[in-house]
């Protein structure tokens, strides 16, 4: 929707900002030609489409590329209401007026017209679909009309009709839901969804609307209502501009169930026009807009030119931070020259001046786009709308909490990553509670889990166009089983009237990326799986409902470049980012990392994680350092320290000063059948007699006979020194004629003479 209120000026610089935790990136995609007269938002096919009196130009924006060149079609002169092509690219729809709209065919270049048959109605809008019963939706206020587009005909052919009156409607692509409002208020609302999977119809609902001072009725606008799909669900958010309030309804296949109101707040805190109820989440504008990045709410307070940041997955209500300003990345003279030579160079149209009017924020013709684009009309500018994990990560005091936000994050998994792993560091560097750091390493290792359960970990999104009109959908009938033990089971849900106590069903969308996933909501409402690695959230409904089949709608296009789809952090990311580096900083403080240490194994015990080795090694040189031998060889033979070849080394090493540590590390190499390490030990160590025995006994031929012979001579024992060279000459072929076998006889007759 459209933002109406007056531009703000926008800080910028090159990188991140404390003062800002939503950017837009410089430069923007210029979509303005000569002669351009509206600019319209294909979301079917990921289009931003500029028209001229007699042409329309098109620019791809699935793979946003702020140089993009666009593509272009000639059209016949005329009004243009809307204009979207069909998913397959093949044809153009164009609404010439309320009772017309124009189609052309691209390859036979044939046109024909589709009018309203009466008088009486008109039309709204359509959208194409890739539902196996049409190709494209009318919209008229006397109901629904869908069709099939016949391609060697010349004229659309009517396979349903849905009779009701309609005041306005909204859609978007990405969720295939059309919600259809009527009555007097408009909070009447009838809904479909129109997918691969087929086309579904929800219950009717009515919408919550305070009533005026003046006990007048207010009238619900489109522009009021927001679609969005987070972590796989799709609720829809109405605002009330009477209460101030911003209403959230998640959607079921028979049912709609309101969710948590969200205040909105005129002024201040303190204005008598809101009052903050519990679990309430405060914005502060009376005019809004919303945006979704990676399954985080953006609710863009438009008067107050502030973004609040609202994750739905977390317990807490509160936003993730304070609200802050939309922050322009990357905005410099340079930047602008160099912006306007490549837009030239790869054939984009030519930009209007950027003096100012590209370094304002919610101007009067910016329109937000489902679900992270902004369009701003006025320039031709199109901006990608992106989050700053490192500052909203820097400005958080509250540990877990942005741990638990930071893991959840799919778009730029890897740097959300690397600062979960810096924020564990910290926190460790500075002393903190050992229960806080504790609780810190449950969070990354719990999310490891997790995604190793689901093959997410390790999995890769890759950068490919996908039609959206071959976009999956999951198959409708899903079920999800599992118990969820975090609440009595003799906890009885509230009841809602309309609801029976089975065969709920939810409406969520799918993922195009692994199987689905099973996860039950807190309660008694069964959540749909998402076909990815996307964990649903637990505490959410209000009301708790029973659900055996899920809805589901097509995934929107995923575009993205090569990169890790999970945040997770394993055993072995903590010992190389963690542990290792801070080892040598606190070696003044064992007993405080010895204790760290060992919350982490026992975090790993609870996971069922393998350990890396060479975390055991360091709490094996953590606890020698200290001289806390008798710990340390508790811990050994009670297997808190795991047996491995790094371990064993490590004791050996740490036991130079303590024989029992050593005779530990070759105990170990010994019951791990490690014989070539225990035999150069032994060697090393000067016991080559009793090497030899052992390698006889264990037929370890890996070590060369050089090494014994070498040790025996040092210990200038000729005796000891000719057992060792007649033991190699008995049982080694040809040693007899070898140089080592010529050199040692010949020591062995020195040390004799």
């Amino acid at each position: 929707m459209t933002g109406d209120a007056s531009s703000s000026a926008l800080s910028y610089s090159s990188g991140s900002n404390a003062l800002s935790h939503v950017y837009i990136q410089y430069p923007p995609l210029r979509c303005h030609v000569p002669g351009s007269r509206k600019l319209f938002y294909d979301d079917g096919n990921k289009l931003i489409l500029s028209l001229t009196p007699n042409q329309v130009f098109s620019w791809k924006i699935a793979t946003y590329n702020p140089y993009a060149a666009p593509s272009f079609d000639p059209i016949s002169e005329g009004s243009v209401l809307s204009i979207r092509y069909s998913l397959d690219l093949k044809h153009l729809a164009i609404q010439r007026s309320s009772h017309e709209i124009q189609f052309w065919n691209k390859e036979t270049g044939d046109t024909f017209s589709q009018k309203c048959r009466s008088e009486s109605e008109s039309i709204l809008g359509f959208f194409w679909t890739d539902c196996p019963t049409c190709d494209i939706v009318f919209v008229k206020t006397s109901g629904l009309e869908l069709y099939t587009y016949g391609t060697e005909s010349r004229n659309l052919q009517l396979v349903q009709t849905k009779k009701l009156s309609i005041s306005w409607y909204i859609y978007t692509h990405e969720s295939r839901l059309v919600l259809l409002a009527s009555g007097i208020q408009c909070k009447s609302f009838t809904g479909f969804q129109l997918s691969s999977a087929g086309m579904i119809s929800l219950p009717k609902f009515e919408m919550a609307m305070a009533k005026s001072e003046a006990n007048s009725k207010p009238i619900l606008a489109a522009e009021d209502l927001h679609i969005i799909t987070v972590y796989g669900r799709i609720y829809c958010l109405q605002f009330d501009r009477v209460a101030m309030l911003l209403n959230s309804y998640r959607f079921y296949r028979d049912a709609v169930v309101q969710q948590k109101c969200l205040p909105v707040i005129l002024d201040s805190l303190t204005s008598d026009r809101c009052e903050i109820i519990q679990g309430s989440l405060p914005v502060y504008s009376d005019r809004i807009s919303v945006s979704v990045v990676d399954n985080v709410l953006l609710v863009h307070q438009v008067e107050a030119r502030v973004v609040i940041i609202y994750d739905i997955y977390a317990d807490s209500q509160a936003p993730i931070s304070a609200p802050l300003p939309l922050f322009l990345r990357g905005y410099s003279k340079a930047n602008v020259a160099f912006s306007q030579t490549a837009s030239r160079t790869s054939g984009a149209s030519e930009s209007k001046n950027l003096s100012y009017t590209e370094e304002t924020t919610y101007g009067d013709q910016w329109k937000f786009l489902v679900p992270d684009l902004v369009l701003d009309v006025s320039n031709g500018s199109l901006w990608k709308i992106s989050l700053d994990l490192e500052g909203i990560s820097a400005s958080s005091s509250e540990v877990q909490l942005i741990l638990e936000f930071l893991q959840r994050r799919k778009l730029e998994a890897e740097k959300a990553k690397q600062l979960s792993l810096a924020i564990v560091r910290t926190i460790i560097l500075e002393r903190k509670p050992i229960p806080m750091v504790a609780r810190a390493v449950d969070v990354l290792l719990a999310a490891y889990s997790q995604a190793i359960k689901t093959c997410s970990y390790n999995k890769r999104s890759r950068t490919e166009e996908i039609s959206s009109s071959n976009a999956p959908n999951a198959a409708v009938g899903e079920s999800i089983t599992g118990i969820d033990v975090s609440r009595s089971i003799n906890h009885k849900p509230e009841s809602v009237p309309g609801y029976d106590s089975h065969n709920r069903s939810v409406m969520a969308t799918s993922e195009s990326d692994g199987p689905s996933i099973e996860k039950k909501e807190r309660g008694d409402l069964l959540e749909p799986g998402l076909l990815g690695s996307e964990d649903l959230p637990t505490r959410q409904s209000q009301t708790l409902i029973p659900a055996n089949n899920q809805l589901n709608s097509s995934a929107s296009q995923r575009n993205q470049s090569i990169v890790t789809s999970s945040a997770a952090t394993s055993p072995a990311d903590f010992y190389s980012h963690v542990f290792s580096p801070i080892k040598e900083e606190m070696t003044g403080d064992g007993s405080y990392l010895t204790a760290i240490t060992i919350e982490f194994l026992q975090s790993c015990s609870l996971e069922k994680l393998k350990v890396y080795p060479n975390t055991y090694a360091l709490l094996v040189q953590i606890l020698a350092r200290d001289e806390r031998y008798a710990e340390l060889g508790l811990f050994i033979m009670n297997k808190i320290i795991e047996p491995s070849k790094e371990v064993a080394l490590q004791l050996l090493d740490s036991g130079r000063q303590n024989q029992q540590i050593r005779k530990l590390g070759l105990d170990i190499l010994r019951q791990l059948s490690l014989h070539h390490d225990y035999v150069l030990l032994l060697v090393q160590d000067g016991y080559y007699l009793q090497a030899l025995r052992y390698a006889r006994k264990n037929k370890v031929n890996t070590v060369r006979p050089s090494l014994f012979l070498e040790a025996a001579y040092i210990s200038k024992d000729p005796q000891h020194l000719a057992a060792v060279l007649r033991f190699f000459s008995d049982f080694i072929p040809g040693f007899k004629s070898s140089a080592d076998h010529n050199t040692y006889h010949r020591f062995v007759a020195e040390l004799n003479s």
